[in-house]
């Protein structure tokens, strides 16, 4: 599982002490339950998060302009973005 490190959080009275008796009904650890669940709640995070598409934000331009067509990367940015590129 790899190296594991050490923490303190604080955790209300009534929720430490239900957490204790369910480690000791499933004879497991405080450790190893707050663990499984620090894991489900990661899970579902993943599973809820809806995946990130970018819209379709294409349009019909001409392209260049003929001015242009020749220029380099560096030379197309100069000519939008003039003193600011930099």
């Amino acid at each position: 599982m790899g190296t594991h490190m050490k923490t303190t959080i604080d955790i209300s009275d009534p929720l430490f002490e239900a957490a204790r008796q369910a480690a000791r009904e499933r004879g497991t650890t405080l450790r190893a339950l707050v663990e499984m669940g620090l894991r489900q709640v990661l899970e579902q995070q993943s599973v809820d998060r809806p995946k990130f598409q970018l819209r379709k934000a294409s349009f019909a331009g001409k392209g260049l302009q003929a001015g242009a067509r020749s220029m380099d990367w560096d030379e197309l940015r100069e000519l939008a973005y003039g003193d600011r590129s930099r």
